[in-house]
């Protein structure tokens, strides 16, 4: 048995009002690691979200950023994030989201991001488009990285290494319009998946992190892969690239040559 997009979009909708409810309380932060933290909200958003699935889908496996893997049948997964943006949260900056996508078989074929602070809804089905709120949207359609504004984010535990993002973003700041860190990389990519950003890359996240808007940016007309053009950009070691088709390979270009250049 498997669930219908209107079933995930419902239950994102109720984990992002427990997240605007709790908002500006006390939101007892702890530290996962030196740099990231997790708060009670994303413990009671994920309990939610993990209790209806469970309740629907006893046998179904669950990955999620804060209860881990939870094994069911492999036929069918979830990945799971209850707050993507957790920094922010916890500051009181309103940039973040709760990210949920269903996989069967291998693929993913339901993707929900939802940004409560805005009310956006970001959803896509496998082979039936991307929608903002029930409305189709698509990717941008500039042809030159000049024209473009990109979103990136950087990995708080690698710095210093080659793959600390920093040499990529000075690459990318020079051949691009813009580029914006926003700090929460489901959003990054719903945004282009409605044309807002026109590419975005991360050089180290989680499955949970891009499962649900890399199905809506690719049902929004765009080109999701890993930082070195890998399709499955779940597989392990998890990266991502994403942007319109003409965009796309430009950032793998300037991805590719930043390599060249720090292995010189």
């Amino acid at each position: 048995m498997q669930p219908t997009l209107d079933f995930i979009k419902q239950i994102a909708l109720d984990a992002g009002k427990i997240l605007q409810d709790m908002a500006g309380g006390e939101l007892g932060i702890q530290h996962k690691s030196e740099k990231d933290l997790v708060t009670r909200a994303d413990h009671a958003s994920e309990e939610f979200i993990i209790g209806s699935i469970r309740e629907a889908f006893s046998d179904h496996t669950i990955n999620a950023e804060e209860s881990g893997h939870l094994s069911g049948t492999a036929e069918h997964q979830w990945f799971i994030d209850p707050i993507d943006g957790t920094l922010n949260y916890a500051h009181g900056v309103p940039f973040y989201c709760v990210s949920i996508a269903y996989a069967y078989q291998g693929e993913v074929v339901l993707g929900v991001v939802y940004d409560p602070a805005r009310r956006e809804c970001f959803s896509a089905e496998l082979g039936n488009g991307a929608y903002l709120n029930d409305k189709p949207i698509s990717v941008a359609h500039y042809e030159k990285l000049v024209n473009c504004m990109l979103s990136t984010g950087f990995p708080g535990n690698k710095w210093g290494s080659p793959e600390d993002n920093l040499h990529d973003f000075y690459n990318f700041s020079l051949a691009a319009q813009t580029v914006r860190r926003l700090g929460s990389a489901a959003l990054d990519l719903a945004y282009v998946a409605a044309g807002r950003v026109d590419g975005f890359w991360e050089k180290s996240v989680h499955n949970w992190d891009i499962a649900a808007a890399g199905l809506i940016v690719q049902e929004a007309g765009g080109v999701v892969t890993n930082v070195y053009g890998g399709e499955d950009f779940l597989e392990e070691p998890i990266s991502v690239a994403a942007g319109n088709p003409i965009i796309h390979p430009q950032i793998l270009e300037i991805l590719a040559k930043v390599r060249r250049e720090y292995s010189e």
